[in-house]
């Protein structure tokens, strides 16, 4: 549809880490010679923008040359009406498609709600990312779940927009390679980490996503996002203020490896994506 790939991050539960996700890919993606640009489309937190802010001001004040994407972020607009949703579902695929023609990657942060801006970014997605927090209670995003065998029982709502914003994208002979993240995985092996995981196993065979880890719970990401740095960033002692830890260098390896899980491509349609598909 673009000339550029468009990653989205999104998922309708907020606290499950979208922004410093997107941040990381748009930073790691430019580290890679990539000419990236950024969209956020939470007006109201508008924490990529911040992010993106505080790394500007820090690379200025401690005249440091860091990597910043070309960003844009969207106005807010209280109580949008029928027209006023007609004019932003315009205004986001003119902007996308324009920054398509310079850049190679565009990167799109949502708000943690259903939204018709919202909407529209999983349809123009090549490839949707949604950070999940490792818990039964952020898995009832994508599905419902049986509480006496912990089996998947049907579809959640965001799970049936995701399905949608597949259908539409059939229609424009192109597809959505979706991955869903654990996020805040505890360092330690549990019984309900478990289960989870075998929740998710089930899920993403019924819904044809990628399982993958992502970020796992450590104060360095809290601690990075004040002066705008990343995991990805080579962070020294001035910079951080203290000297780097083992944590910054996992949290560096646990970008690699989600990067290489972005770049390695979609899989084939799930259960009930192909039950989906043959009754369109």
């Amino acid at each position: 549809m673009f000339a550029a790939r468009v990653i989205v991050v999104a998922n309708e539960k907020g606290g499950s880490g979208k922004s410093t996700v997107a941040m990381h890919i748009a930073i790691a993606l430019l580290k890679a010679g990539q000419r990236v640009a950024t969209i956020d489309l939470d007006t109201r937190q508008q924490t990529l923008t911040h992010y993106i802010e505080s790394r500007r001001a820090f690379a200025k004040r401690m005249a440091r040359d860091l990597e910043v994407p070309d960003h844009f972020c969207f106005r807010s607009v209280d109580f949008p009406t029928a027209e006023d949703a007609a004019a932003g579902s315009r205004a986001l695929s003119e902007a996308v498609d324009a920054l398509s023609r310079s850049h190679g990657v565009v990167v799109i942060d949502t708000p943690g709600h259903d939204s018709y801006l919202m909407r529209l970014a999983h349809a123009l997605a090549d490839t949707l990312v949604t950070p999940l927090n490792d818990s039964f209670l952020d898995i009832d995003v994508l599905g419902t779940v049986d509480p006496e065998t912990f089996g998947i029982t049907g579809l959640s709502h965001y799970s049936e927009m995701v399905l949608e914003a597949r259908r539409q994208r059939k229609l424009d002979q192109a597809s959505i390679d979706w991955i869903v993240l654990r996020n805040r995985l505890s360092m330690l092996a549990s019984r309900n980490q478990r289960l989870v995981g075998e929740a998710l196993d089930e899920l993403s065979r019924k819904l044809a996503f990628r399982c993958t880890e992502g970020l796992a719970e450590r104060t360095i990401f809290r601690e990075l996002f004040p002066r705008g740095l990343t995991a990805v960033d080579d962070i020294d002692d001035i910079a951080l203020g203290t000297r780097p830890s083992l944590s910054h260098v996992t949290a560096r390896i646990e970008m690699q490896n989600l990067l290489a899980t972005l770049l390695l491509g979609g899989g084939q349609p799930g259960e009930w994506v192909k039950r989906e598909q043959s009754a369109a």
